[in-house]
């Protein structure tokens, strides 16, 4: 599988980064964001033709359980 490009790795921690501040505090400007950055994620190029593995590799470090 391709490494996962710089650009949507940022804006995926981005997406992430504003969703604890809304949660923080609810603002207008960042509900806005927020469908900015889905949108930037999930249309990404890098998605076409193995949208499930590319994701599961781009969620896979921030749910990775500690080894036992």
């Amino acid at each position: 599988m391709r490494p996962i490009p710089d650009d949507l790795t940022r804006a995926h921690e981005e997406w992430h980064a504003t969703y604890r501040q809304l949660a923080a505090h609810p603002r207008a400007e960042l509900r806005r964001r927020l469908p900015r950055l889905s949108a930037q994620v999930l249309f990404h190029p890098y998605w076409r033709g193995q949208r499930a593995r590319a994701r599961a590799a781009l969620h896979a470090p921030r749910h990775a359980r500690p080894a036992v």
